[in-house]
């Protein structure tokens, strides 16, 4: 799914290799490879970090940092995490919890089958630029460094206002880019990586220590044998700190779309749904999950944008996805239902995460755009509750976590022709159903059209 390239992406330095990512120290005006890489270990390298830098003569709208490094947590099954998806499908039961989390592929030294640990040496009084990524499946995260507190530069490759915080929050898919400084005291220090358990009723105990992975901030010229400093770790449960960091981010100050043409109300539900003749271990029901009680679901003879281009939907979708919430009682259905946006219309969506049971913080991905959060909070929404919007300062983001009994205002322009997912980046609730799609049509101009499909386009 999707449509033509978002305008005005950065390019990435083509210096940039997927496989072997340098850490680099910048000057003003260029790039230089520091004699260190980072490098990661050949069995994880399916996932590395891509980078996307500045333009060229632009710089970062902060003071450039010394040192950058790559951090990127993961989960890691001791089966293959396809067939555990596959098992959850076929049963219709969420899938088993990861059996360590990672830094850099490695988990650290802190679970009894510890392995290798990622070590980022950095020099005393220089500013490091931490580009930490959540790839994990299925898993919010809680990142900290001993001794360090954090300034938040970007989320999501956008630019966000300095956000100071000793604690980062990430949900699967996020990315947050954070500058520290190395005024400490010489010597190692944890980066450590913990889960936040956003499920309700929680699942984790909340007394297993061995879900910890880490990874080691080292002071140049300090023995690698010394002990690292551990950073205090919030609970798995902590709503508290995790709503602050979402709750507390600003962008920068920018122009904001208006007025709105489009008005949607989402809201997000998990329940059940008889099980499907394919799931050959399912007993009676399903765990599914839905918004605004439609249960995705993805079409097997035509992709959406071959229809869409085609003009011709019929049998593959309809274009009739809800703009508001069903009334109490209505049954979840089963559907490839889309939104019809025209194209440069501008879009308001409140997300909606009702305090239900089962319930879950929701990280809402949409593909092809990035959108303004121009409000957060508790509760129920009120309709017509605009003095809570941030139209000066909003962060932009193109994934954003609704946590359990909250809610969230999100606005984009729907400047890009094609069919674009919105769904939940928690892996195990999209084959459950818990997305949309937006089916952005054609402008009036070239540049505003869904291109043809290539000729050497290869046919399934």
């Amino acid at each position: 799914m999707g449509g033509r390239a978002e305008h005005g992406d950065a390019v990435p330095d083509p210096a940039q290799q997927l496989l072997h990512v340098p850490v680099q120290r910048h000057r003003p005006g260029r790039h230089a490879v520091v004699a260190r890489p980072f490098v990661l270990p050949a069995r994880h390298r399916v996932w590395p970090p891509f980078i996307i830098r500045p333009r060229n003569g632009s710089d970062y709208p902060f003071p450039a940092p010394d040192q950058e490094v790559p951090v990127v947590l993961g989960e890691w099954w001791s089966r293959n995490a396809v067939d555990v998806e596959k098992d959850a499908v076929m049963s219709g039961q969420r899938p088993v919890r990861s059996d360590a989390y990672t830094v850099n592929g490695l988990t650290g030294q802190l679970y009894q089958c510890a392995n290798e640990t990622f070590t980022a040496v950095v020099q005393p009084n220089t500013t490091v630029l931490l580009r930490v990524i959540n790839a994990a499946l299925n898993t919010h995260l809680f990142f900290k460094v001993a001794g360090h507190n954090f300034t938040v530069v970007a989320v999501d490759a956008c630019y966000t206002a300095n956000y100071t915080t000793d604690t980062l929050v990430l949900a699967p898919g996020n990315t947050v880019d954070a500058l520290i400084f190395t005024d400490a005291r010489p010597g190692s220090y944890y980066m450590a990586v913990e889960p936040h358990d956003t499920i309700s009723p929680s699942t984790m105990d909340t007394s297993n220590d061995n879900s910890t992975a880490t990874a080691i901030l080292l002071y140049n010229g300090t023995s690698a044998t010394t002990k690292p400093a551990m950073p205090t770790m919030p609970n798995s449960s902590d709503t508290t700190t995790a709503n602050a960091f979402y709750f507390g981010l600003r962008g920068l100050a920018m122009e904001i779309p208006s007025p709105v043409d489009v008005n949607m109300t989402i809201e997000l539900g998990l329940g059940q749904l008889p099980c499907d003749t394919t799931q050959t271990s399912c007993a009676g029901s399903s765990f599914a999950a839905a918004m605004n009680g439609v249960s995705f679901r993805l079409p097997t003879g035509m992709s959406l944008l071959e229809a869409q281009f085609n003009g011709n939907p019929g049998g593959v979708y309809t274009a009739d996805f809800p703009d508001g919430v069903p009334s109490n009682g209505t049954a979840m259905v089963e559907g490839t239902k889309v939104r019809s946006l025209p194209y440069n219309s501008t879009v308001e969506i409140v997300l909606q995460n009702p305090l239900a049971f089962p319930a879950e913080n929701h990280p809402i991905h949409l593909h092809g755009f990035n959108f303004f959060v121009l409000a957060q909070g508790l509760g129920t929404f009120t309709p017509g509750n605009t003095s809570a919007y941030n139209l000066v300062d909003p962060v932009s983001r193109n994934t954003i976590a609704v946590p359990t009994g909250s809610w969230a205002v999100i606005r984009f322009r729907a400047n890009n022709p094609g069919m674009w997912f919105f769904h939940c980046h928690l892996d195990a609730h999209v084959p459950m159903g818990l997305a949309m799609v937006f089916a952005v049509e054609n402008g009036t101009t070239p540049d505003s059209m869904l291109p043809p499909p290539p000729a050497d386009l290869p046919m399934c």
